[in-house]
């Protein structure tokens, strides 16, 4: 039981313990994105494949978030956790060797299972060990700090992999961290914890993942070309049949596996509303600046996430800033003025050129990366700070739910509006065929496609014509985004109204 470390310090060893185990789940949200062009030529992968190989990730995670949580507040955060970083390293094995699409989609799966049994239990033990307010408010801030830094890191890990290795590498440089942190925390985190009474409902476990998975793959669908009407309406009315099952199930129910009473709190509320928009936000804008420093100013891969750099730094210390003036301001401050922060932070970028950005440009992404991550942070502080600490997993696995969610559509919405927008915008030349200027008009990336088969000035037209339609579409994206950012920011204040300010005595 490690005696010789005094109990003060050991919480903050569990602390480092908990968010290594979070890393590499957050790594795996991002740092497949840059193999994708190199896997799915290694092992001849379809397009649909492809989307599959992506996108199985997120939809477990979303259907699982939820019955984890509640699972690990029954038998005990610390078991469901060292059981979830065993699948996620052997996973990480499975994927990295993988020899066909079909493998590496049934491992992304059951990456995503080992996943979700992790992410509630590193905020339920976070919540279950630090007591104190304020200290739990530094706490997950340094948690959301790992969480921005991971997902900001992830790309740039997986380019520096790639320039070295094969693309197996992005999930097998999981295993050494796991071969670290399982005995870490199997060490350090407690074996007595208080848990919630009574047994786990696997029915409804059942039904609330085939709703969740159901609802949210059939609004990504919905957003895509691919799936025909009738089957993406069949999907979602069988997301929000099973879904309402579910709610009523937990009203009626002896023993319901998710007391919806936790939704009756404000804090949790406008937690919730904080992790999907502010989640949402920060990836879909990341999403439009690579294509826009790509695309429009002609940037490699690597100039894009150099250019970057200081939304993903300021995000990084987002967390801990967020925790400190939280104790300081009390939360509702913190929340409502750093989402008003951020709006402004949009509106300038949308007014920007980014081609010429001088010293403005790179500080307001850093405003926008810090005002967004304290955001990110407030959310959980305003979770975890609402619940009984035996409640912590379902807590935790709402916030983790909220995030998947967020990042998840806000990525589909994002692109949806995007290219909506950029086909209004683009004024394509007269000259172009019907069939090439159908395309041509969907993206920024299919004007690259269609300019490369042309050649010569008719290209160099096109590619004009794109790049002032995408500097377009950039300002009206990043203007709704404010505008969105701006009412959460009004909504969270009045919603946290009755919030008291942290107690802390201030020197």
């Amino acid at each position: 039981m490690m005696p010789s470390v005094s109990l003060p310090a050991r919480r903050w060893l569990v602390l480092v313990a908990v968010m290594l185990a979070f890393l590499p789940v957050v790594l795996d949200m991002t740092i497949l994105h840059v193999a994708i062009p190199t896997l799915t030529q290694a092992l001849n992968a379809s397009g649909t494949q492809v989307l599959w190989i992506i996108d199985i990730y997120p939809l477990v995670m979303a259907g699982l978030l939820v019955p984890m949580g509640t699972l690990a507040d029954r038998v005990g955060n610390r078991r469901i956790l060292l059981v979830g970083l065993i699948i996620f390293a052997l996973a990480s094995v499975a994927a990295a060797f993988a020899q066909s699409p079909a493998m590496l989609i049934a491992a992304r799966l059951l990456l995503a299972v080992g996943g979700a049994m992790i992410m509630p239990c590193v905020l339920g033990l976070i919540r279950k060990t630090f007591e104190d307010e304020s200290e739990r408010a530094m706490a997950l801030g340094l948690w959301g700090m790992v969480g921005a830094a991971g997902a900001a890191v992830g790309p740039l890990a997986g380019d520096a992999l790639l320039e070295h290795f094969w693309w197996g590498s992005v999930f097998l440089v999981n295993v050494p961290v796991m071969l670290v942190v399982a005995p870490a925390c199997y060490a350090l985190v407690p074996r007595g914890e208080a848990v919630t009474p009574g047994r786990w409902p696997i029915g409804q476990a059942l039904l609330l993942i085939a709703g969740m998975i159901s609802l949210v793959y059939g609004i990504k669908a919905g957003f895509g070309t691919g799936q025909s009407l009738p089957a993406i309406v069949a999907t979602l009315g069988f997301g929000v049949g099973a879904l309402t099952l579910f709610v009523r199930k937990q009203l009626t129910a002896p023993e319901p596996m998710l007391d919806l009473s936790l939704l009756s709190h404000p804090a949790v509320v406008a937690g919730l509303m904080m992790a999907v928009i502010a989640s949402g936000a920060l990836a879909g804008v990341e999403l439009t600046l690579a294509q826009e420093l790509q695309y429009v100013l002609g940037k490699t891969p690597l100039q894009a996430g150099i250019f970057m750099i200081p939304i993903m730094a300021a995000a990084a210390v987002g967390g801990p800033v967020a925790g400190h003036l939280s104790n300081r301001f009390g939360l509702r401050a913190v929340a409502s003025l750093s989402l008003a922060v951020s709006a402004a932070a949009l509106v300038f970028l949308g007014r920007s050129d980014f081609g010429d950005p001088g010293f403005s440009v790179p500080v307001a992404l850093a405003v926008l990366g810090l005002t967004l991550s304290i955001g990110l942070t407030a959310s959980s502080i305003a979770i975890m700070g609402s619940v009984d600490a035996s409640r912590g997993g379902a807590a935790g696995s709402l916030e983790a739910t909220g995030y998947e969610l967020g990042t998840g559509l806000g990525i589909t919405l994002f692109g949806v509006f995007m290219s909506s927008a950029f086909s209004r915008a683009i004024e394509l030349p007269a000259s172009l065929s019907q069939p090439l200027a159908e395309q041509a008009a969907r993206s920024i990336g299919d004007v690259h496609i269609v300019a490369r088969a042309l050649g010569g000035d008719e290209a160099a037209a096109l590619l004009e014509a794109g790049k002032a339609a995408f500097i377009h579409t950039h300002t009206a994206l990043l203007m709704t985004a404010a505008a969105v950012i701006a009412a959460l920011a009004v909504l969270v204040f009045f919603t946290l109204a009755g919030q008291r300010a942290l107690s802390r005595a201030h020197s």
